[in-house]
């Protein structure tokens, strides 16, 4: 079995041709039932966040051309434009890309810390469907074990940097302090919570979250003292807010163009700073054309994320340098299972051999053999029968000439000392 990895990032494509490739956690499984059932893959796991989607695939056969096809006519997209930001690694390179990934190297913000668990979820997801084998458990495990060890070792995740992070403090450079300010934080997951914590240390004076389930978005409001409600009731609140942060999977727009225009009248045109960090995007796009709206997607929050990123420069060498050798080490391992069936012929025929002459040394016992002669026989007979094929082979290679075989004989059996004395 050999390793690939398919996928598309925020560096090699534009969030609106990342938004045409997610997998929502509704469809997940059902790509993963199509993928084995149809025998695309024989392991896979599907990572789709609003920066990456990435398959990490085990193929019994080099069937890349018609994962990517699956992966065109599955979403609806025409193939060329696929193909014009899809990535293909194979075997270290894609152990090697997975585990960069994992430390957050491969991140929009150098060492976030978000992506690892996101790895963790889309890698559960698939073992309980039964999507992975020891091809996959095994580099998920390593994977984790690697991002650990990185952050353990190295100052990656020294810096409170993410893109909640980076949404909150571009709100400070557009209204300065937030202690006069209302924000509005739609969704109720991970990142909107990161943004609900980064704000509230800012010393936000209000904060209203909203979401599908109205429970989660209780208890996110509660722990930092903000109001909560349901998506159907943003129209009613949003003229308060003078920061919005968007992060939900829903397939439509939550806030459309029209709803703005009449926030703005309402507003009297203050100012109004938004983020969708949606994929697919929670804000209609063609918000950001209308006056004193300041909107802004994943990708444009790049500029802020870069000046978080010095401090961590170092550290990323270093966890470079680690990753690398982890990778000879996966590799390794995954190279040893090529022997593993030999291996165990050998040891099977050794035991073979052993149970034969055990039972005539039994047998002799029961003949009233003296336990000596017995001990003899059993020493004897066991050390000729193991050497016996090895021998022949040897003076077989020798009468033809195979140097290669004699020499790995003398490296096997470690004789090259022996030799010396």
């Amino acid at each position: 079995m050999q390793l690939f990895a398919f996928g598309l990032n925020h560096n090699t494509a534009p969030v609106d041709v990342r938004e045409q490739v997610n997998f929502s956690s509704e469809r997940l499984k059902h790509a993963l039932h199509e993928l084995i059932e149809r025998e695309l893959a024989q392991e896979v796991v599907i990572i789709s966040t609003c920066n990456r989607t990435e398959l990490y695939c085990g193929l019994e056969v080099d069937s890349t051309e018609a994962i990517i096809h699956w992966l065109s006519h599955y979403h609806n997209i025409p193939k060329e434009l696929l193909a014009a930001h899809l990535y293909t690694y194979k075997m270290a390179d894609a152990v090697r890309h997975l585990l960069r990934v994992g430390c957050g190297l491969d991140s929009m913000i150098l060492g976030e810390p978000q992506i690892l668990g996101q790895l963790k979820v889309a890698y559960n997801t698939s073992r309980e469907f039964g999507a992975t084998g020891r091809l996959l458990n095994k580099l998920f495990e390593h994977s984790f074990s690697i991002a650990k060890q990185v952050r353990t070792d190295t100052a990656i995740g020294s810096s409170p940097v993410s893109v909640a992070f980076a949404a909150v403090r571009l709100a400070q450079q557009i209204f300065g302090d937030l202690n006069k300010n209302t924000a509005l934080l739609i969704g109720a997951g991970e990142t909107i919570e990161l943004a609900a914590r980064h704000l509230y240390e800012n010393k936000l004076a209000r904060m209203i979250v909203a979401n599908r389930t109205i429970e989660r978005a209780r208890n996110l409001a509660k722990e930092f003292g903000g109001y909560a409600i349901t998506l159907e009731e943003i129209p009613i609140h949003l003229a308060e807010a003078d920061v919005v942060i968007a992060s939900t999977a829903s397939q439509t727009y939550i806030i459309t163009k029209a709803e703005v225009e009449q926030v703005i009248k309402v507003r009297k045109h203050r100012p109004i700073f938004m983020v969708d960090i949606a994929v697919p995007r929670d804000i209609d796009p063609s918000v950001g054309e209308l006056e004193d709206i300041y909107l802004y997607s994943v990708d444009d929050l790049n500029e802020v994320i870069q000046d978080n990123l010095r401090s961590r420069e170092q550290a990323a060498l270093q966890a470079e340098e680690l990753i690398d050798t982890q990778v000879s080490h996966f590799m390794g391992w995954w190279k040893s299972l090529d022997v593993v069936n030999t291996i165990c012929h050998l040891r099977d025929q050794a035991e073979d051999i052993r149970d034969k002459v055990v039972k005539k040394s039994k047998t002799m016992i029961n003949n009233g053999k003296s336990p000596y002669e017995v001990i003899d026989f059993l020493a004897h007979t066991l050390s000729n029968s193991l050497m016996h094929q090895p021998c022949v082979q040897l003076r077989q290679a020798g009468y033809e000439g195979d140097e290669e075989l004699v020499a790995a004989a003398l490296q096997l059996f470690q004789l090259n000392e022996k030799l010396k004395e």
